[in-house]
């Protein structure tokens, strides 16, 4: 349990050992935003590529068609949202600069 700690928390303070090596609390935010976006551009990435798969197969359905083009603007207001967010930790914390 404790390995898979020390390699999630690698990044937290320069590679370092353990998450308990994170000494302030920006580190584990830092770590914590960088797991996300990775997440979430994941995420968006297959949620994209299934939308659009279905959007492809759709076969001239109307229905089909329309909930496709609905999860790939949904998908997108998403992502959307997650750039502001991540703009706003940014501006509001001036020394927050994740993968660095």
């Amino acid at each position: 349990m404790m390995d898979g700690l020390k390699i999630l928390a690698a990044e937290c303070t320069g590679y370092s050992t353990a998450i308990l090596d994170c000494q302030e609390p920006q580190d584990i935010l830092k770590l914590v935003v960088e797991i996300m976006t990775i997440g979430i551009g994941i995420v968006g990435a297959i949620g994209i590529t299934i939308a659009g798969i279905q959007y492809i197969t759709a076969g001239g359905n109307e229905e089909q068609t329309r909930k496709a083009k609905r999860r790939i603007f949904e998908i997108v207001i998403g992502l959307f949202a997650y750039v502001l967010i991540y703009a706003a930790l940014t501006f509001l914390i001036p020394d927050f600069q994740p993968f660095n």
